[in-house]
């Protein structure tokens, strides 16, 4: 889950330990997601093959937040020791790229697991400047509201885990978030609604994390669960303009069913308590959760998504998924309720880039369902969850 916001995404950067699916939908708060990538070019070198391997993607990506777009893709993946088959192999990402609306991220971001998976170290480092669209705050934002608003931003997040039994992990998380303008109309939403980071601001929040994994696979897990519990405080006393904390909640079990086939199923809840910022705010859609939203369709402090994804083998390399999601949002926990529901369904295509490595490319063809319609096209690299 490489995880929104390029412009793309006001989504979280908490899916930071999936990988390469962060590749193209960094993390909650940087940028926007391309909904379409075409790869023109694809140069891979091998360093040593039973350790390193360097993949290059040269590529023009399109997508609603972006129009068309070019950039490089760069991932880096490794072990410590080739002999150590139970550490799960280690990765690094950069990514670039300028878009025909004037729009530019880079980024760089990574998951390294040592040794016997003693410490896992996710991190991440971006750059944005991008256009963006604001419909207002709250789980009912009419299409008529859409506002457009720029921003530019820099953001920095590191997590460090450490063992504490098998598959149990305990840890230290930072981020910082520097907005250097965000330009919008004037006597619009953001002024109307009194929006918390309409103007240039930074944050500055440490936490702790308590986690469960006992995935086979950090890219395309085939069975085992993901269960991780996140909080995080930002206050005055870490140089922070805003005092608020963030709590997310993310829950997965996979089942591998018949013939390798895979039934994935994901829980999802992020809240926040006090003056959450306009970036900080949940995000919801975007590539890796309710496909087919555009990411950031509905902005508020709470939002908690349940989404499955059935995985089936074809022939040779190629892969068939169907996914569907269910997921709301407020600023209230009492606005998490059955009124206002939105739905997320759709279906994709895997081509194995790596078998052994279980890394995908997939292109997925999401509809956003609720107040409104809307669909989306991605094409990414590693899976949604």
């Amino acid at each position: 889950m490489l995880t929104s916001k390029f412009g793309f995404c006001q989504a979280r950067k908490y899916s930071l330990t999936a990988f390469l699916g962060l590749l193209l939908s960094l993390s909650s708060h940087l940028v926007a997601q391309p909904d379409s990538l075409i790869t023109l070019h694809k140069a891979t070198s091998s360093l040593t093959p039973k350790t390193r391997n360097i993949l290059i993607l040269p590529l023009i990506a399109r997508s609603i937040e972006t129009d068309w777009s070019a950039g490089v893709a760069g991932s880096f993946t490794f072990r410590f020791n080739p002999a150590d088959t139970l550490t799960r192999t280690s990765n690094a990402q950069v990514l670039a790229l300028y878009s025909l609306r004037k729009q530019f991220i880079a980024a760089i971001n990574g998951a390294t697991y040592f040794p016997g998976e003693q410490f896992i170290l996710n991190y991440q480092i971006s750059y944005s400047y991008f256009p963006d669209k604001f419909w207002g705050l709250g789980k009912v934002a009419p299409d008529q509201n859409e506002e457009s608003y720029t921003f530019r931003q820099y953001y920095l997040y590191g997590h460090l885990q450490r063992k504490v039994r098998n598959r149990v992990f305990v840890g230290f998380q930072y981020e910082y978030q520097r907005l250097l303008g965000i330009d919008y109309q004037a006597g619009g939403l953001f002024d109307q609604q009194q929006v918390a980071g309409r103007d240039a601001y930074h944050i500055s929040g440490a936490g702790v994390s308590l986690t469960y994994d006992s995935r086979t696979n950090a890219f395309a897990p085939n069975q085992g669960g993901f269960y991780q519990i996140l909080a995080i405080q930002f206050t005055p006393m870490l140089g922070s303009q805003f005092q608020y904390t963030s709590y997310t909640l993310d829950a997965r079990r996979y089942w591998r069913l018949y013939r390798q086939q895979v039934l994935a199923v994901q829980a999802f809840g992020q809240f926040g308590a006090g003056d959450v910022p306009l970036r900080s705010l949940s995000s919801f859609g975007g590539s890796s959760s309710m496909r087919g939203f555009y990411d950031g369709r509905y902005r508020s402090r709470d939002q908690i998504v349940v989404q499955a994804e059935y995985r089936i083998p074809l022939f040779w390399r190629i892969g068939a998924v169907g996914f569907a999601g269910v997921g709301n949002n407020g600023d209230r926990l009492t606005d998490l309720n059955l009124h206002d529901l939105k739905y997320s369904v759709g279906g994709g295509l895997r081509v194995a880039l790596n078998r052994k490595e279980r890394l995908n490319l997939r292109v997925d063809y999401g509809w956003g369902l609720g107040q409104s319609v809307s669909n989306g096209l991605y094409f990414q690299l590693g899976e949604a969850f």
